[in-house]
């Protein structure tokens, strides 16, 4: 897979700080930019600045690393051939010290936590109520990278998470020399960080712009996912309930459902935080959608290559298991490829694999490969306090959210008879993520955050690696996180590298 970047949207705003995706850049802290003294000492420069630490989330460096290193790594998706990118190795989980991918992304997120930093830092807690909303969503962007940051290059929190290193905590104390010398926090430590920036961000915001910038409720959905990493409970259920009780979202149905993902983010009464692109944001062959789906703008497939890449596909293990219920309303998320009413197969997998496009991260608006990623959705919200009350013993309470969830679908729903103790209700509730969740980044940390292993048992590259298409990733296995970018320990002598 090439990227063209002739489509990339410059993101740096007039007068504000200029972010450049420069690799040979300083990791934290940015210096291509216009000085700090004078547009951060007005309140108009400061909400420039955090309009610019969102743009930049729209960046390749940012968004597409973070998906591809969250999502790859699955059980939903099947490389259908190797790919000339980075791709290849996040997939087969053949991990490189010096991985294009994860360094980019690394560098990326750190570039933009500095970015908030920079505004945190001037605004003191008892600012007016203008001045704090600007920090509380700076607050909010912070322990979203550093919670994505540790899930990626930390090992799960249910190992060890006093003693595993995480990664290093950016915070507005830490200076310009420090950033060169600082140490990775333990697991327990960032999750401590990104909970308290949260809290805070709570508090501190007071406005709902959209959901396309931060706010109450963003925090509290995402206090509610990072409550289950750590395996707190009761925190998970109460930040779940704080948002699906605000009634501020609903669950989509019917048609509206079926094309959640191809409707501009601001008129989407579901989403709780996404990342906006317009329409003159679009990366074309560059973009998420191009590597999951060929076709038209009206989710039909095509040839591969036609309007993307198509080297990424569902997995003949997802799509079997949803396809379990052929009235499932989530089988419109995928494109068979069909010529004349046969499925069409890619025979350069042994055996020949289905084409099952994804088209989950395209169609936005009828452009094709055009996306605004969700980060969070009231979806996940029922199945965060299904989890949480499963493991509460709460069975009755998970299997009412579990069908909250299977009747938008439209497929059977769950009774107390269905739960066994070879099915157990958070094998249920797992499963449902599942389904739900596809292709969102989350598959691959639910199954190692609850001990439990990513098994491939299907064609794909993963294949190559001993010619038999069984593949699995226990979750003690070194593998399940990145290495420590070889450029960034160069640069820093005291980051410790993963084994």
């Amino acid at each position: 897979m090439k990227i063209y970047h002739n489509n990339i949207i410059k993101i740096a705003i007039a007068t504000s700080i200029i972010f450049t995706t420069s690799a040979c850049r300083k990791t934290f802290f940015p210096s291509d930019k216009v000085e700090d003294n004078d547009l951060l000492t007005t309140i108009d420069g400061m909400r420039t600045a955090t309009l610019g630490n969102y743009a930049t989330l729209k960046s390749l460096e940012y968004e597409n690393n973070y998906h591809w290193l969250a999502e790859l790594p699955s059980d939903e998706v099947a490389q259908g051939q190797g790919s000339s990118s980075d791709v290849t190795n996040l997939y087969k989980y053949t991990h490189l010290v010096n991985s294009a991918n994860a360094t980019a992304y690394f560098q990326q997120a750190y570039y933009i936590a500095s970015a908030a930093n920079k505004v945190i830092k001037v605004i003191p807690d008892g600012s007016s109520a203008e001045l704090l909303q600007i920090k509380g969503e700076n607050l909010f962007l912070r322990a979203m990278l550093h919670f994505n940051l540790v899930r990626m290059f930390g090992r799960p929190y249910a190992q060890n998470p006093s003693t595993n290193p995480g990664v290093p905590i950016l915070s507005e104390t830490v200076s310009d020399a420090d950033a060169y010398i600082i140490k990775r926090s333990t697991v327990d430590q960032v999750y401590d960080f990104v909970i308290a920036d949260l809290l805070k961000a709570s508090q501190l915001i007071k406005d709902e712009k959209g959901n396309s910038f931060a706010s109450k409720m963003a925090a509290y959905a995402l206090l509610s996912r990072v409550y289950l990493y750590v395996d707190n409970n009761a925190k998970a259920l109460e930040y779940a309930n704080l948002v699906i009780g605000s009634n501020k979202y609903q669950l989509l149905q019917n048609a509206e459902y079926q094309t959640y993902f191809r409707v501009a983010p601001e008129t989407n009464k579901e989403s709780i935080f996404a990342i906006k692109h317009t329409k003159t944001e679009n990366y074309d062959y560059s973009a998420i959608g191009s590597l999951y789906y060929s076709g038209d703008a009206n989710g039909n497939a095509l040839g591969q290559g036609e309007s993307g890449w198509g080297e990424i596909y569902a997995s003949v293990k997802y799509y079997n298991f949803l396809n379990k219920y052929p009235q499932d309303k989530r089988k419109s998320f995928i494109s068979p490829y069909i010529v004349n009413g046969v499925q069409q197969l890619n025979p350069k997998l042994t055996p020949a694999t289905p084409i099952y496009y994804v088209n989950k991260n395209n169609l936005q608006e009828g452009v094709t490969n055009l996306t605004s990623p969700v980060y969070l959705r009231l979806a996940e919200m029922y199945l965060n306090r299904a989890e949480a009350n499963a493991k509460l013993n709460n069975t009755q309470l998970a299997l009412d959210d579990v069908n909250v969830i299977r009747t938008r679908a439209g497929i059977p729903t769950y009774t107390l008879a269905d739960v066994t103790p070879t099915h157990s209700i958070l094998d249920i509730v797992l499963e449902e993520r599942w389904l739900e969740l596809a292709f969102e980044g989350q598959r691959a940390y639910d199954l190692f955050r609850n001990n439990r292993s990513v098994v491939r048992d299907y064609p794909g590259t993963h294949s190559t690696i001993n010619g038999s298409v069984n593949q699995t990733i226990n979750p003690t296995d070194a593998r399940v996180i990145y290495f420590i970018p070889q450029t960034e320990r160069d640069k820093n002598p005291n980051l410790s590298q993963n084994p």
